[in-house]
């Protein structure tokens, strides 16, 4: 169905191809999952079975590219449109109408199909991904996985032959994960789709993959094979995998069941340890460790902090003298008709790192922006320090507050990295250098010269948190931060975000990533419908939920392990 003939891409005066020797076949009706670490040109491959390059990215294709036939070289992307549906990393720069429905049914519209198939196709589409409650919602007011989920039911509309996924569940919570997985396994096992996909959150979907494309490194050849083969030698991997090499087990788990099937040995040998014994001097990563869009040899794979303490670090000692961050009483935010926040009772002391979890349209987002002063409470109180954020300058709340969003793109303005930094000096009041001097330290190999829209998704998240750090607020905020990152990139931002909570800074997360919260936080808060369901330690609140439970709390049970390090740790103690 896809086939790949000694392909490379080229893009512009590039010392080197994005994209080197491709050579493979994707087969009819199968599954194919895409990794690597990040920067090896898995985007580029996918754009190259759409069309967008080079007809829309530009530069230059050598080699052959064929979908069902169609040589992609002589047909733009309009006209392979009807054979295959694209989703992108980033879901509203696809959107083309104001609501849901008729995003659904644009696609349809433009293939000139009958009304009463665009209306059935509509529903049908509604109903797999949990959309119907949505219909009528403006897309401006979804959620970031709301919108995801939209983006992707726009394509499954006009039945194409094949789909071509980027980070398909980067923005979704573990349960719409799994439903969007299960649709695309329904079409590959029912209607004989080809689904070629990216992703880094691996442990959701290297089960379900039929095979595994690996591109190890920038230039490199790929490897292409049986996924449990190919996780065997690959440098990124999920923490089940991590797991079972660290335990020897072969042929290599690639989903919990499998692994609690072969765990049992590991149970008897760490019954008698608590994870707090094995934790030894913390070996987190330094704010200084490299940037987070680089790739470094094999700690790429496994558990977020590999190399780390394996867990959060130890909780903050109380400070009597010094005010919360921030202190939320009674919450509540209406975002139109929508009573997006409800009671909501939040306070986070200095050096505490707290994740906020829930599904999709939660109220997380509208939590954050709510701190940042984006929205006017409509019920209660939320100070920031001393101030009440949504009657405080923006000028003066960058001194309590900074806010990473799910797009670091919206905080990036300025046509260079010298630029976006010289423009934080001035708007925080900080010495001349000071965001330059973060930005080498999180991205040592990026040039003032170079465009913020050029870096990586993990180098634009490191350059926009240098901004939001170039003003040292005591109290951070990150919306879906591993969103685009690879697991060494992951890691070390674990390592940037554990060195800010030593120092003193709060941290609160809005995060579906359920390895981070484990690595990272202190505390977990659950949203459901705006308000407040569960708050308390990480141990404590996601071994309890069959839903944010990382992998190996799930495969240890009823130990409490929650990361690999955590486990590896405890292995070098009692052999």
């Amino acid at each position: 169905m896809i086939r790949f003939e000694q392909v490379s891409v080229t893009y512009g005066d590039a010392a080197a191809p994005a994209v080197h020797g491709i050579d493979l076949t994707v087969p009819e009706g199968e599954l194919c999952l895409l990794v690597g670490p990040s920067g090896v040109g898995k985007s580029t491959v996918l754009n190259a079975v759409c069309g967008l390059v080079p007809h829309f990215t530009g530069g230059t294709l050598h080699g052959r590219v064929t979908v069902d036939g169609r040589d992609t070289r002589t047909h733009k992307p309009r006209e392979l449109a009807d054979v295959v549906g694209t989703v992108g990393q980033d879901p509203l720069s696809h959107f083309v109408t104001d609501t849901v429905e008729d995003e659904l049914a644009y696609g349809m519209e433009s293939l000139g199909l009958a009304p009463d198939v665009m209306r059935r196709r509509v529903e049908e589409t509604l109903d797999l991904l949990g959309l119907a409650e949505l219909r009528d919602r403006a897309i401006t007011t979804l959620s970031g996985g709301q919108m995801q989920r939209v983006a992707i039911g726009s394509v499954l509309t006009t039945h194409p032959r094949v789909l071509v996924l980027d980070e398909p569940t980067s923005a979704l919570d573990p349960a719409a994960a799994e439903e969007v997985l299960a649709v695309l396994q329904r079409l590959v096992h029912d209607l004989g789709t080809t689904v070629l996909l990216a992703e880094h959150r691996l442990e959701r979907v290297v089960q379900y993959a039929d095979q595994v494309i690996l591109l190890p490194s920038p230039g490199a050849a790929p490897l292409m094979g049986d996924p449990a083969e190919i996780m065997a030698v690959s440098p990124v991997h999920p923490p089940v995998v991590a797991l079972g090499r660290l335990a020897g087990w072969s042929p290599l788990p690639l989903s919990v069941r499998d692994a609690r099937r072969k765990a049992g040995p590991l149970r008897e040998r760490l019954a008698g340890v608590a994870p707090g014994d094995a934790r030894g001097a913390s070996g987190g990563l330094s704010a200084g460790s490299g940037g987070l869009g680089a790739g470094r040899g094999s700690s790429q794979g496994g558990s977020a902090g590999a190399g780390g303490s394996g867990g959060p670090s130890p909780r903050p000692r109380p400070r009597p003298a010094t005010p919360p961050p921030v202190v939320a009483s009674g919450l509540g935010v209406r975002r139109g008709r929508i009573d997006a926040l409800r009671r909501v009772d939040l306070t986070v002391r200095p050096g505490e790192t707290v994740a906020l979890m829930g599904r999709n349209g939660a109220g997380k987002s509208t939590l954050l922006t709510t701190i940042v002063g984006m929205h006017e409470p409509s019920a209660g109180t939320v100070r920031v320090g001393d101030a009440t954020p949504h009657r405080t300058s923006p000028r003066t709340l960058l001194r309590h507050v900074g806010l990473v969003p799910q797009e670091p793109r919206d905080l990036l303005y300025a046509d260079t990295v010298g630029a976006e930094c010289a423009a934080a000096d001035h708007d925080a009041d900080a010495p001349a250098g000071t965001c330059r001097e973060l930005v080498t330290r999180l991205l040592p190999d990026v040039p003032d010269s170079v465009h913020p829209r050029d870096l990586s998704e993990g180098q634009r998240l490191a350059l926009a948190l240098a901004v939001v750090l170039t003003a040292r607020p005591p109290l951070l905020l990150l919306d879906e931060p591993t969103r685009g990152l690879d697991y060494a990139a992951k890691g070390r931002l674990i390592g940037v975000l554990r060195a800010l909570a030593a120092e003193g800074h709060a941290i609160v997360l809005a995060t579906h990533d359920v390895e981070l919260a484990a690595e990272l936080s202190h505390r977990v808060v659950i949203l459901a419908d705006g308000e407040i369901v569960a708050d308390g330690p990480t141990s404590e609140v996601v071994v309890s939920s069959p839903s944010f439970a990382p992998q190996v709390s799930k495969i240890l049970a009823p130990l409490p392990w929650l990361t690999v390090s955590q486990v590896a740790r405890a292995l070098e103690t009692v052999s």
